[in-house]
């Protein structure tokens, strides 16, 4: 499946680290909830990193460098015990909350509770909206925030998928998450009605990475929160669509005033474009009036990328894991042209020294979405869980809602074409030394939003 006053942010490094704070101050406002930073002893590796951090109650994440990572702390576990038991341990040189300092630099962290029930808790689940792993958001939504267009506001972005959870209707429910995000011009092409439901759960996770409401003291946050969501439903319970839909509801996003269009789907690996006219043409047409087309570069594993992320308007998108590595399943290579976050098990990159396909693999994306029955469809009435998912489908809404940023943000103009949208996501993303995997590099929505 596929401010400006001084405010919190999160570092990880090691003149931070070192300070070597006892156990009880990670359970202060000065550390990320449940994280704890663990350095090593030469000669300890990759695998054992990870025995040890499982051994003492916590799950491997981030590696801060070749002998120091971030760990999660497992549910049920105390953050001060599991730093006891990593420091009685051998091959632990030390283990210290992560701590939060204060930067001049004024990345904004909004106070949404995630999982943890906390202020900023949310940073503990969401390592896709962080630096290094992640976009960078908290200094994207500061840039935002000075462009006095918080969280993309003004700003339409059309999501093509299996519907939302987006309003109150009968039997379906609209996601508590949602009573913030605003909503315009909602279409379902397949029973033909203004009421786009999701039943199976992929559009609402999608939608909810771009615009899940923020800064309200609950559940996880949303990269573009101040974007409109406009949400048109193509795909069935099962999560399959014909592209006569797909083209006829690109055109009407384009037709309605989007300025994105997140496209996170792929027809099947060996379709051609000859195969599907009408979506390429419908791709054209919406580059033509100003939207920017965003495609998930598929899950196949592939040297290639599927359709529609192939077609030349559209930009495509791979997944990257939380090591910041290519994710295992996603596509690559001819037609590839960034990376976003999209969670799960690394690949095997020779000599990208982040992935670690025979380590631990890393955390989904997590956001507030539908609960599923065994046949994958959302059940009625919902239920509304946390939901991590993995794919190039999750990684697309990353790219999506910073193309919205980058247009609210006002550093192109107040009318910028798609193309200028493009080269400004493409020449701002963090490059890596193999373009033929990764493209132009990962997403960087701070510097995509930034003049300096």
């Amino acid at each position: 499946m596929m401010t400006k006053p001084n405010f919190p942010i999160l570092l990880t490094v090691a003149s931070i680290v070192l300070l070597g704070l006892s156990p009880a101050a990670s359970a202060s406002d000065a550390a990320v909830p449940g994280q704890v930073i663990v350095g090593y002893s030469s000669g300890t590796g990759a695998v054992a990193q990870d025995s040890i951090a499982a051994a003492a109650g916590s799950t491997p994440g981030q590696q801060v460098s070749p002998r120091s990572q971030v760990v999660t702390v497992k549910p049920g576990e105390s953050t001060s015990d599991v730093i006891r038991r990593l420091r009685g341990m051998s091959g632990v040189r030390y283990a210290v909350p992560n701590l939060i300092a204060h930067s001049t630099s004024a990345g904004w962290m909004p106070n949404d509770f995630g999982r943890v029930r906390r202020s900023t808790g949310w940073s503990v689940s969401q390592w896709n909206f962080m630096r290094v792993s992640g976009v960078d958001a908290p200094d994207a939504w500061a840039n935002l925030r000075a462009a006095r267009h918080p969280g993309g506001s003004g700003v339409t972005i059309a999501v093509i998928d299996s519907g939302v959870a987006y309003t109150n209707w009968g039997k379906f429910k609209r996601s508590p998450d949602f009573a913030g995000t605003k909503f315009t011009s909602p279409y379902d092409f397949i029973l033909r009605n203004r009421y786009p439901l999701d039943r199976n759960g992929h559009g609402t996770h999608v939608t909810g990475t771009i615009a899940e409401s923020t800064n309200n003291k609950a559940y996880m946050t949303g990269l573009a929160f101040g974007a409109t969501i406009m949400p048109l439903r193509v795909l069935d319970a099962e999560g399959s669509g014909d592209s006569a839909d797909i083209a006829e509801a690109i055109r009407y996003a384009a037709n309605h005033g989007a300025k994105v269009i997140n496209l996170s789907i792929e027809f099947d690996p060996g379709t051609t474009a000859e195969d599907i006219p009408d979506v390429v043409s419908a791709i054209d047409y919406a580059t033509g009036h100003g939207a920017l087309v965003v495609a998930a570069a598929g899950n196949d594993r592939n040297s290639s990328v599927t359709y529609p992320a192939m077609v030349t308007n559209a930009i495509a998108v791979g997944a990257t894991t939380e090591h910041r590595c290519l994710a295992e399943y996603s596509n690559y290579g001819t037609g590839l042209d960034i990376v976003a976050p999209g969670g799960g098990a690394d690949a095997n990159v020779v000599g990208d020294v982040h992935c670690k396909p025979d380590g631990q693999s890393g955390r989904d994306i997590v956001q507030l979405g539908l609960a599923r029955g065994r046949n994958g469809a959302s059940t009625v009435p919902y239920h509304f869980v946390y939901d991590a998912e993995d794919g190039t489908s999750m990684a697309a809404p990353h790219v999506s809602a910073t193309a919205a940023l980058i247009i609210a943000s006002g550093l192109l103009g107040a009318h910028p074409t798609a193309a200028d949208v493009r080269a400004q996501l493409l020449a701002s993303a963090d490059p890596t030394s193999k373009p033929s995997v990764y493209g132009a590099g990962l997403v960087d929505a701070a510097r995509a939003t930034s003049d300096h």
